[in-house]
């Protein structure tokens, strides 16, 4: 069964959904689902608390159970995003490079775009082949903060 928890957090309140004690969506804001209901588990405490400290710079991977949805690409994408280390940044050509095709950086974008979990499946750190910032799921100044936040 689904369970929902909405989170304060310096960029604004964060909505976890768990399923079966993995967490299977992340999403920026307060929503509201009316057919799952709010409560704090053990479970979503605990992802909670990890956000915390990655907030406060006392955490730097997580390490609780994630089921995001998607088509089998996209999970690839996103296993491979799990291996950018904190602080540092990856283009989009070298996920695409990883994911098994290197001509696939716009398709990488897009499973970006469709990360259920962002944050703790980090696509923020995914930047331009120029080290541009493009595009973020939950808007660019998000990902600037958490960019910064890392480089400390």
């Amino acid at each position: 069964m689904k369970k929902l928890l909405v989170m304060d957090s310096p960029i604004g309140k964060l909505t976890l959904i768990e399923e079966n004690k993995e967490l299977i969506c992340l999403d920026f804001g307060e929503i509201i689902i009316k057919d799952i209901p709010r409560e704090e588990t053990a479970f979503l405490k605990e992802v909670k608390n990890q956000l915390a400290e990655y907030f406060e710079g006392r955490r730097q991977s997580f390490d609780v159970k994630l089921n995001p949805k998607g088509t089998e690409f996209q999970k690839k994408v996103w296993t491979n995003l799990l291996t950018i280390p904190y602080g540092e940044t990856a283009s989009y050509k070298k996920i695409a490079i990883l994911s098994g095709n290197e001509k696939a950086s716009r398709a990488v974008g897009m499973a970006n775009n469709r990360n259920p979990i962002p944050i703790i499946i980090p696509c923020h750190r995914v930047v331009g082949s120029t080290g541009k910032m493009v595009g973020y799921g939950g808007g660019l100044e998000i990902k600037e903060y958490l960019l910064k936040l890392e480089e400390k």
